[in-house]
């Protein structure tokens, strides 16, 4: 995707923070030219110094066919936005929106062993499940759990590159910068931007 110099963001910790934060993403592959896109959620594993995104998919879901070559895939991870009106300037300009955005690139590999597959659900049960004394995979009946274990496909993706998009207005100069984070918290369209402006400016990263 394209970045702006101002708004890439190379911190590799950064983004897998974001990720773990954000880990809801897009599947994104090419069929025959035409592109096809799955929303999935995502566990971020790190082994032996490599980041892995892993998931599944309904087997009815005719795109893990396209899931176990050698051609790379992209998963998209969104988190919050903003619009920003050009009345926070002190100069003329045109409306924009800040966001944070990555995006993964990797070849995925089909997750075939039971076993594998059983660990894989189980730990994302685990990142989402509020009460996990309550529902885990292990009070689930035997039979019940292996019929639904066959009607999914298990997938993991070794990233081999990330993209990090944090356009938080980095090219604005600091009392610009500082009132577009007081305007959006005094209108009310903050939805978690403010924050990560915030630490964009605690670390000086606007423009000088």
């Amino acid at each position: 995707m394209y970045i702006n110099p101002y708004n890439l963001q190379k911190d590799e910790a950064k983004i897998l923070e974001f990720v773990r934060l954000h880990p809801f993403g897009l599947l994104v592959t090419a069929q025959e030219n035409v592109p096809v896109a799955t929303h999935l959620p995502f566990l971020l594993v790190e082994r032996d110094g490599k980041a892995f995104l892993r998931t599944h998919l309904s087997r009815a879901n005719k795109q893990w066919k396209h899931l176990g070559g050698q051609t790379d895939v992209l998963v998209i991870f969104g988190g919050p936005h903003a619009y920003i009106s050009p009345r926070w300037y002190d100069h003329v300009n045109v409306p924009t929106m800040n966001y944070v955005a990555i995006h993964a690139y990797g070849k995925p590999r089909l997750v075939e062993d039971p076993a594998e597959v059983y660990q894989l659900l189980k730990s994302q049960i685990e990142q989402y499940e509020a009460k996990p004394d309550e529902y885990n995979i292990t009070t689930l009946p035997e039979q019940f759990l292996e019929a639904e274990m066959r009607g999914l496909v298990a997938v993991e993706l070794e990233v081999d590159r990330w993209q990090g998009n944090f356009k938080l207005s980095q090219n604005r100069d600091e009392k610009n910068y500082r009132n577009i984070v007081a305007q959006l918290g005094d209108t009310g369209n903050d939805t978690g931007i403010v924050e990560a402006m915030k630490r964009v400016y605690e670390e000086g990263g606007y423009k000088k």
